[in-house]
């Protein structure tokens, strides 16, 4: 094997993976702790619930349209350096968000800039990741280590933000986003790169491009029901339309021996298909349920941003509770009956969630629901990550990264859009359930498709990436 991929010292590779973790942290905090400022937020800069949630939206939105460009950037610069620029430029955006006068800027500060900094930083995230545990058990720990971080932002981020909100100001969440990217930088300045920039490799813009505006209109479409059904069909159909485009033009520039944005090849590979699909529902249900109890908490039921954020902490336990046994739980069970029994208990925890919340006027309604939410998101973030990166060798890591970061932080844009333009279109009782029940019927598409992963204990198709690898790199 080549010098230059060979694994880091041990010590090296903890504190790597300290702040890997430490970054996916910190961007699932950034997309769900503005759920609990709300009211706060809308009240400061004089704009609405809508306004608020088209910032959440926008920033998740454009985490989406620029991960595959960014998984595409880490081959031609290097990962260590977009995973540097990515945290430069995200603490840009999250001191101007601090400092926001109005929404505008706030959205230009969250939304765009700490969304291209997301784009730029989370593929390296995963790439190195993969590169650097290179057997299954170790890669399942650092996984566990790295989605429980980043579930535990996503969950815990209504908590603490609320915390900050009440006791300081919505202003100092940003502020504590900027000094958590500092700490990120300092752990991460001995980080290694396994493998080498290759200045050559070509980049697709018109790929960018047409891929990230097809996905800003159908996440835009979705956005625009309540307030259009012929706009909303406009923008989906007019998106989808830009993304066959963009696959189209993709698969011309591959057959004639070119490199488009993203190898269709990726797309030959069952397991990892499937894989997508369950991430993709998987950071659905998450920000979507995230969204609609913060929402209703705040709006309906009247509660402050801390109380809404201790409701939270229910299924922050539950995610952490079982993220951080990845390890022991891919040893002794396959990923397919993980990711099936994760879903099943999130599924339960949506209709306890449901049930409870419309007996009882009671936060404690909605502390059983969230909790089997957490212990289910738990289960089967780690192996829906681990089936997709390890079905590929080292040379597509920076691909199927950027695509699998794409899907997920897809996942969320559609969770908190479709569950967000059912509340504004009526925050009450029965819109609260309209939308947990949308949310059920999504998942039961993520556990249809995670029923349909082959059988075994290692993740699919570890045995041939692992000797795919090998041989790349002998």
């Amino acid at each position: 094997m080549d010098d230059t991929a060979r694994p880091a010292r041990p010590t090296g590779r903890r504190q790597a993976l300290a702040a890997l973790a430490l970054a996916q942290f910190i961007c699932s905090f950034a997309g769900s702790n503005m759920n609990v400022m709300i009211n706060d937020i809308s009240e400061d800069l004089d704009t609405t619930v809508q306004g608020v949630q088209v910032a959440i939206t926008v920033f998740l939105l454009v985490m989406a349209a620029l991960m595959i460009p960014g998984g595409k950037l880490t081959d031609r610069y290097g990962r260590k350096r977009c995973f540097l620029t990515g945290l430069v430029v995200y603490a840009v955006g999250a001191l101007l968000s601090a400092a926001a006068p109005g929404l505008g800027v706030l959205i230009l500060g969250n939304s765009i800039l700490e969304g291209i900094g997301t784009a730029l930083l989370i593929p390296p995230v995963y790439i190195l990741t993969t590169l650097l545990y290179p057997d299954v058990t170790s890669r399942a720990r650092a996984f566990g280590v790295v989605m429980a971080l980043g579930g535990i932002g996503a969950a815990a981020g209504p908590l603490i933000g609320g915390l900050i909100t009440t006791a300081i100001s919505w202003r100092a969440a940003f502020v504590f986003q900027a000094l958590v990217i500092a700490v990120i930088v300092l752990l991460s300045r001995r980080m290694d790169d396994p493998l080498p920039p290759d200045p050559t490799r070509s980049f697709d813009i018109a790929g960018a491009v047409l891929s990230a505006v097809g996905l800003v209109l159908v996440v835009t479409g979705i956005l625009a029901a309540d307030d259009n059904v012929w706009l909303m069909i406009g923008l989906l159909v007019l998106g989808a339309l830009v993304l066959w485009w963009f696959f189209r033009s993709a698969r011309a520039k591959e057959a004639s021996g070119g490199e488009p944005l993203l190898s269709l090849r990726l797309f030959d590979n069952r397991t990892s298909n499937l894989g997508l699909v369950t991430q993709n529902i998987q950071w659905l249900l998450l920000m979507g349920t995230s969204f609609t109890v913060a929402a209703y908490l705040q709006v309906v039921r009247g509660y402050d941003a801390v109380r809404t954020g201790v409701v939270f902490t229910a299924a922050t336990l539950g995610l952490l509770a079982t993220s951080l046994a990845a390890e022991r739980l891919a040893r002794r069970h396959p990923q397919r009956t993980l990711i099936m029994a994760g879903f099943v208990l999130s599924l339960a925890g949506v209709v306890v969630l449901i049930t409870l919340a419309g007996s009882f006027t009671t936060a404690w309604a909605f502390v059983p629901g969230l909790l089997l939410i957490g212990l289910g998101l738990g289960v089967m973030l780690t192996p829906s990550v681990n089936v997709v990166q390890s079905s590929f060798p080292e040379q597509q890591q920076g691909e199927i990264s950027g695509l699998s970061r794409s899907v997920s932080n897809l996942g969320s844009s559609f969770g908190t859009a479709i569950a967000g333009t059912i509340l504004v279109a009526g925050l009450s009782k029965g819109a609260y359930a309209a939308a947990m029940i949308t949310l059920a019927v999504i998942g039961l598409a993520g556990l249809a498709a995670a029923a349909l992963l082959p059988r075994g204990t290692e993740p699919p198709d570890a045995r041939g990436s692992r000797s795919a690898t090998t041989r790349a790199t002998e």
